[in-house]
């Protein structure tokens, strides 16, 4: 059965796809969801349930944000994809209009079904008496990831423009931003400029990828070696947060907005990013492993907007035992939950799985329209 899927899969790949690049945007959402079902802890407390990260217990864990925080990497192949797909569109005499929608199209089709989901959710939890900061937490889990749609929407839709801006030039707005807002008497707000900058750096890069720089691999190991250098000077000597992800109640967070560590990181991702693509490409021309990918960039809409909730159904079931499961209701403060979260990880997939066989339709565009890649 398995070779057959394969065999299908195979066949139905055009033959000039690049594997790599569909590689690459996997491994970027799984480790999204890996890292958000591993730093996130919902932990029962006076009847109520409430999120807490075992990165502020043990923040010698903090390297774990460093595999786990790959947000970088899937601006990166987006930049690449959507500027290679507009300059197709426009030999083909696609309208701007038309090519936008149809990428919006399916990056917010799979949207309306979580939002409705849990939209009836909350009102039904509230409804039967539920806490409401246990309502909130839940609620607040599913949707917040959801600004990076709206920032990936807002740097799809400026394509046109962005496509030939060098990387430097939002690479230096952040470090304008986190200059003004860290030295004295700065205002905090000027950093959320940093929202649409940082990640348009990894966005540019990609853009220049499809114009055809980037293609050595020097350039893919300057960028990982003055990546992760800058990184560690800022790390080590300016004060930066060791963690590329947030941690509730840390006076400065990576990620919320953006700073320069975290761009600087995003490039060093970049970098091991490209200097990978040769050997996945290698990898993905054998069929099994190819079968895997492909289906994984079918559904990864679906699985970026479900992990959470999958890992809360998990939660939700365990709490029907009475009593607080470790690692998946217990304070996150020790290497023994560290070892319990990743004993409940296959429960997580396997919820997954339920989401997906339930959802995954709304990815595919409309019967008889087509979209852009």
């Amino acid at each position: 059965m398995v070779s057959e899927l394969s065999r299908r899969v195979e066949s139905a790949t055009p033959a000039g796809r690049d594997r790599g690049l569909d590689a690459l945007r996997a491994l970027a959402i799984g480790g999204v969801v890996l890292g958000h079902w591993l730093v996130t802890a919902l932990v029962l407390d006076s009847g109520a349930l409430r999120v807490a990260s075992p990165l502020r217990n043990m923040p010698y864990l903090a390297p774990a944000s460093w595999i786990f925080q790959t947000m970088a990497v899937f601006f990166l192949v987006g930049g690449q994809l959507a500027a290679r797909s507009h300059a197709s569109a426009r030999t083909r005499d696609v309208t701007y209009r038309r090519w936008l929608g149809a990428r919006l199209a399916r990056l917010f089709r799979p949207v309306t079904a979580v939002l409705t989901v849990w939209t009836l959710a909350a009102a039904v939890m509230l409804a039967l008496g539920a806490d409401l900061a246990t309502v909130y937490a839940l609620a607040k889990l599913v949707w917040s990831p959801l600004w990076f749609l709206l920032v990936f929407a807002a740097l799809t839709a400026l394509t046109p423009l962005v496509a030939r801006l060098h990387p430097a030039w939002p690479l230096a707005t952040v470090a304008l931003a986190d200059l003004v807002r860290f030295g004295p008497g700065g205002p905090a707000w000027i950093g959320w400029v940093n929202l649409a900058a940082g990640w348009l750096v990894p966005y540019c890069l990609g853009a220049a990828w499809a114009r055809g720089s980037l293609r050595s691999r020097a350039a893919g190991w300057a960028s990982l070696l003055g990546g992760a250098a800058a990184t560690a000077a800022l790390v080590l000597w300016a004060g930066y947060p060791a963690s590329m992800v947030g941690v509730p109640g840390a006076p400065v967070s990576n990620q919320s907005p953006p700073t320069l560590a975290a761009v600087t990181f995003g490039l060093a991702q970049c970098g091991a990013a490209l200097l990978l693509l040769g050997p996945l490409r290698r990898a993905l021309s054998r069929p099994a492993a190819w079968a895997v990918v492909a289906l994984a960039n079918l559904s990864a809409m679906t699985i970026f907007l479900w992990h959470q909730t999958a890992m809360i159904m998990v939660s939700a079931l365990g709490l029907l035992t009475g009593r607080a499961l470790p690692g998946l209701h217990t304070v996150p403060d020790g290497p023994g939950w560290v070892l319990a979260r990743l004993a409940w990880l296959p429960a997580f997939a396997l919820a997954l799985l339920v989401c997906l066989a339930a959802f995954h339709a709304r990815e595919r565009p409309p019967r008889g329209g087509g979209q852009p890649r």
